[in-house]
């Protein structure tokens, strides 16, 4: 492979799903103009807030009364666990810096725009083996569209980062300035776990317990599928390619039945679903196989 550019894959694994984070605000600076970086410092940002993993929780391996934050990431450490053993080819970062829960759009554009500035300068730029997912403030779709044209034409970048957690379903038009923008440079859209929007995970409120929202997160995967599909986003874009990171497998094939169903019996109301759903989602999705939802004795999934 080329060192100083993405090149063609030579056939090895992909690793889809490797979690890049901002260690602090403070490693944004150089990226930012001078009115964000007094704006920063002002308001003592330290940073979003919201996270799809709680601070301090046993799943994180944090230790009582340390820091919860993880370490700055480490290139070198990050060659060694994904490259050295040979299986893998190339991986994906996500960054889910959290920028759909600032509501400040302007801000959330400026932190984004800086994310993706320092992931292109010490990451993609740094081995030939690394794709890029583009952050964008989702909640302003115009100027998330502005953002993938800025970076959209790096070679690194080869997906656009949503976080399933959103405003509003992503089947919905208020999106397609993003999608137009995702096609316009050859892009995939990364749906992941969480996000910071701020509307309940759940359709009849918040859960108690992170352990009901983590379990629960599936259904909110269903929900954007559905959209998609029902709203007619693979119809108006019918080159539009859709990743699920992080949803689990086995709650998709009972859905695809159900939603064949249904649109058999209601597809007057949707005119443009011209096809059975499912369908729609073979073409068009794919999901990673982390975290693999597979019962004990592998025997029975094919039982």
């Amino acid at each position: 492979m080329s060192e100083d550019g993405p090149s063609e894959r030579n056939g090895g694994a992909i690793d889809c799903d490797v979690h890049l984070v901002v260690p602090s605000v403070e490693v944004l600076m150089p990226y930012l103009t001078d009115h964000w970086r007094a704006y920063i410092r002002e308001t003592a940002f330290k940073g979003p807030t919201d996270t799809a993993y709680p601070r301090g929780a046993a799943v994180s391996g944090a230790q009582p009364g340390g820091d919860w934050r993880e370490p700055a990431p480490d290139l070198a450490e990050l060659r060694v666990a994904i490259f050295d053993s040979g299986d893998t080819e190339l991986a994906i970062l996500t960054c889910a810096y959290a920028v759909d829960g600032i509501r400040n759009p302007f801000a959330a554009a400026a932190l984004a725009s800086a994310v993706n500035d320092w992931q292109i300068e010490h990451w993609l730029e740094q081995d030939s083996r690394l794709r890029g997912s583009v952050v964008i403030p989702s909640q302003d779709p115009q100027l998330a569209a502005e953002e993938i044209a800025r970076v959209g034409g790096h070679p690194g970048f080869v997906q656009v980062h949503l976080p399933v957690q959103s405003e509003a379903l992503y089947g919905t038009r208020r999106y397609y300035p993003i999608y137009e923008a995702v096609l316009r440079h050859d892009l995939a859209i990364g749906i992941h776990f969480g996000g910071g929007a701020g509307n309940p995970p759940t359709a009849v409120g918040w859960p108690t317990y992170y352990a009901e929202a983590y379990v629960g997160m599936a259904a909110v995967f269903q929900s954007q599928l559905i959209g998609l599909v029902a709203e007619g986003a693979f119809d108006r874009f019918p080159t539009l390619r859709v990743v699920l990171i992080e949803s689990g497998v086995s709650w998709l094939p009972p859905l695809l039945w159900r939603i064949d169903k249904e649109w058999k019996g209601l597809r007057r109301e949707i005119p443009w679903v011209r096809r059975l759903p499912s369908e729609y989602v073979r073409e068009h999705v794919r999901l990673t196989t982390a975290p693999f939802d597979a019962p004990p004795d592998p025997a029975r999934i094919a039982a």
